[in-house]
């Protein structure tokens, strides 16, 4: 028998993957708010350069810009102020990405150093999207585009038409991103107080502990949002004067919603009833396009100070990463994703595996969840939903689909995958992996062999990443471990 408690910690890692609750978690469906947005936006961005390449005759590159309009993914429900810096972060380091790929590719550089450089990239990309709180399909992203510029590439004359093609991509996803912040300024705080008042509305129906830090937090993080959003209006400006008494009304709304959570954690009689009610008319404002609900004060008893996030002053944006950026954990998560990344992929070189950087960023995908039981659940959605989306896959690649034809599914296969994102990552899965098999195909032959050659890949990653994940738990890491309703410890 294991006595040492960092082994017996690490078995009952190695044997959650098998656990019932990981499946059942793993196939949750999540209520989302909000979906449409960001689809529209990076639909509406991949469709102007997939265009755009296909009447310039430059499929391929086509195909590279589109990756690069991914920019318009990340950052979903940041105030426009921040969603700004966050996707030029991300763009940058789209670029960067292309250039070493395309610097790999052009001097013919062996496949197992490649992966190397391409995981130290990854952990690298991670660290700096954690420190900076830059949510969204994170660093996979970045090896995608550098992997697809490296097989492009074999020449350093090549370099230019690639590094060109994903900077027009980045630049069309962040103007398509950041185009509402013209006429919703503050949709993002909109969103994020309607949030806020939900969570704590739905304390009613259960106001378990966790439910009530999470309400909390939510208050903290909406108040954030409206007074970072409001630091962007000029005072002299007739407009910016009038977003400045809107957002003033965002944050009475969040004084109401911080007394009724007040009062309903300090009566017994149900009083906090009719000031629930009027939150939840409140968010049924908040959640159309116009109008935000006019509220003189909080009609419930008053807030104390130290419960209050009114004078909340958000730190920041690069003041609250720079403490982040040499936090130990955010170090050790950058760590294992780059050894796991590295170690899967040349495992699937050793394994004859012709895609092994698709095994890299299954390690890559399966890591970017920051608990052992989270890692567990992306790993299991990943290869369900690669197992899925091949089928899919292989029933399209068959047909030899002409570059039209393909454009028009690639960019109906990433709307569904963004819709589906906040819902289940099997579900984004499902979507992701024929669009990335056919944006890998566009102006070449990709046939339905390379739909099953992602699955052995994937396999590799998920298995390799998680196995990884076991060994490098934290002790504090406990979120797999099942509590006492549902089975004894370990």
């Amino acid at each position: 028998m294991i006595s040492n408690p960092r082994f017996r910690h690490t078995g009952t890692a190695l044997a959650h993957p098998l656990s019932s609750s990981a499946w059942r978690g793993a196939f949750a469906v999540r209520p989302a708010d909000a979906i449409f947005t960001t689809a529209i936006k990076v639909g509406i961005a991949a469709t102007l350069v997939l265009i755009a390449g296909g009447l310039l005759g430059q499929p391929q590159l086509a195909g590279m810009a589109a990756l690069g309009a991914l920019t318009s993914a990340f950052g979903r429900y940041q105030p426009y102020r921040r969603l700004g810096r966050m996707m030029t972060i991300v763009g940058v380091g789209m670029v960067i990405a292309m250039v070493i790929g395309t610097l790999l590719g052009a001097a013919n550089v062996p496949m197992m150093i490649q992966i190397l450089v391409l995981s130290v990239l990854a952990g690298l990309a991670a660290h700096i999207f954690l420190a900076f709180r830059i949510s969204g399909p994170g660093a996979v992203i970045l090896v995608f585009a550098a992997g697809a510029g490296s097989g492009y590439t074999h020449s350093y004359a090549a370099m230019l038409g690639p590094i060109v093609a994903i900077i027009i991509g980045v630049v069309v996803g962040w103007l398509a991103a950041m185009a509402p912040s013209l006429w919703v300024p503050l949709a993002p705080s909109r969103l994020a107080v309607a949030r806020a008042i939900a969570n704590v509305v739905a304390l009613e129906a259960d106001d378990a502990g966790p439910l009530r830090t999470a309400a909390k937090a939510s208050l903290r993080s909406a108040r954030e949002s409206v007074t970072v959003s409001s630091g962007t209006f000029r005072a002299t400006h007739s407009r910016s004067v009038s977003l400045r008494q809107n957002a003033d009304q965002l944050h009475l709304l969040l004084d109401e919603a911080e007394a009724a959570l007040t009062l309903f954690e300090s009566s017994s009689d149900g009083s906090y009833s009719e000031a629930f009610i009027r939150l939840v008319q409140h968010e049924s404002q908040l959640r159309k396009i116009h109008g935000i609900p006019t509220v003189s004060a909080p009609q419930t008893p008053d807030v104390p100070a130290t419960a209050s996030t009114r004078n909340l002053v958000p730190k920041g944006f690069w003041e609250g990463a720079k403490a982040e950026l040499t936090a130990r954990a955010g170090i050790h998560q950058a760590l294992r994703m780059a050894a796991a990344a590295a170690l899967s992929g040349w495992a699937a070189v050793g394994l004859g595996l012709e895609h092994p950087l698709w095994a890299t960023m299954g390690a890559i995908a399966a890591l970017q969840g920051l608990s052992y039981a989270t890692t567990v659940q992306r790993s299991i959605q990943r290869l369900v939903g690669n197992v899925i989306g091949a089928i899919v896959a292989v029933g399209i690649l068959s047909l030899a689909l002409g570059f039209w034809p393909s454009v028009v599914l690639v960019i109906i296969f990433q709307v569904l995958a963004e819709l589906l994102v906040l819902k289940n990552y099997t579900l984004t899965t499902i979507a992701v992996t024929p669009m990335a098999l056919i944006m890998t195909g566009l102006g070449t032959t990709l046939g339905p062999e390379a739909a099953l050659s992602r699955v052995a890949d994937t396999l590799v990653g998920v298995v390799i990443g998680t196995i990884v994940a076991a060994v490098s738990i934290s002790r504090s890491d406990r979120q797999h471990i099942p509590t006492s309703t549902d089975g004894p410890k370990s």
